[in-house]
């Protein structure tokens, strides 16, 4: 069995299609068909079910998906601990969706400076996927937000980021001097999927003062929350580093009277996993940058 073997293996469960996998490896359909069978022969029983318009694993390729992540994350591991330097290699860091086109930006500029050699990818997900690639040895680190249910995991916290009201400028609220949460009861909230932390950290901030939000509306991107407030759908919360980069007049920012919303960022990495010279760098650097640039406290109210 060989390691391109199970890449190859891992890129057709990935797609699901032959054809869509090799093309993202750069292999031939018909090598890559080859070198699925050779495997399949090697194990004495296929690893994934042939279907007309889908390829799904069998029982076996289930078996077999689990431990060829865990086999190429310690061959990973191995040849970057032999090649470390501290200046060079590459660094999987990951972040949900809510921090990573607001907050990453300004820290991959200044590592970047710091560390002109090395390479940073990025990759995007929701909370629970990232926990798995974390505990699989996928990411070497990521950046978070709390509530977190993890074994093994290490979580560091970075900083408390106030989650802000926005509105649209025609709504009734707009021109009140205080708004407390008991305003917003039974206002109809734009809020992102139930995958996303961004709606438990909204939800159990208001049903920990007694109040339910009432969702109309959920979408997947945190840009679409803010337009659908615009239109007038219903209002939200937003995090403080989403609203430092809105430039737009069509919305409204407050903070809330009294017990405001926060949500707590943290950092996140596996303490079994081997830790480069490289990725501590990297996590002095984000201690650094977030000691030097603190969230802002106050947001522009319009």
């Amino acid at each position: 069995m060989e390691l391109d073997q199970l890449r190859n293996f891992l890129r057709v469960a990935e797609f699901g299609n032959f054809t869509r996998a090799a093309d993202a490896i750069g292999l031939s359909q018909p090598a890559l068909s080859r070198s699925i069978a050779r495997l399949e022969e090697e194990l004495g029983q296929p690893v994934f079910e042939r279907q007309p318009r889908l390829i799904a694993l069998t029982d076996a390729g289930h078996i077999l998906h689990d431990r060829a992540r865990q086999i190429l994350a310690l061959v990973d591991d191995v040849h970057r601990e032999i090649t470390d330097d501290g200046e060079t290699g590459t660094i999987r860091l990951a972040g949900i969706p809510t921090i990573v086109p607001y907050f990453l930006p300004p820290l991959l500029r200044e590592f970047g400076q710091a560390c002109p050699e090395a390479t940073v990818r990025v990759q995007e997900d929701t909370t629970e996927v990232l926990l798995k690639q974390l505990a699989d040895g996928e990411t070497d680190l990521a950046i978070l937000a709390r509530p977190l249910e993890a074994k093994h995991l290490e979580f560091e916290d970075l900083f408390e980021e106030e989650l802000l009201l926005v509105m649209s400028p025609q709504h009734p609220l707009r021109d009140q001097s205080e708004i407390h949460l008991d305003d917003l009861d039974a206002m109809p909230f734009v809020l992102l999927g139930e995958a996303h932390c961004l709606t438990r950290n909204i939800v159990q901030f208001c049903q920990q003062k007694s109040m339910q939000p009432v969702s109309v509306e959920r979408t997947s991107q945190l840009a679409s929350v803010q337009e659908l407030v615009t239109l007038g759908h219903g209002i939200s919360l937003i995090p403080a580093m989403a609203r430092a980069l809105d430039a737009s007049d069509r919305r409204i920012y407050r903070s809330l009277a009294g017990n405001q919303p926060t949500r707590q960022i943290v950092m996140a990495w596996n303490p079994y996993r081997f830790q480069s010279k490289l990725v501590l760098r990297f996590q002095e650097c984000l201690r650094s940058f977030v000691q030097n640039h603190p969230p802002a406290a106050e947001q522009r109210e319009d």
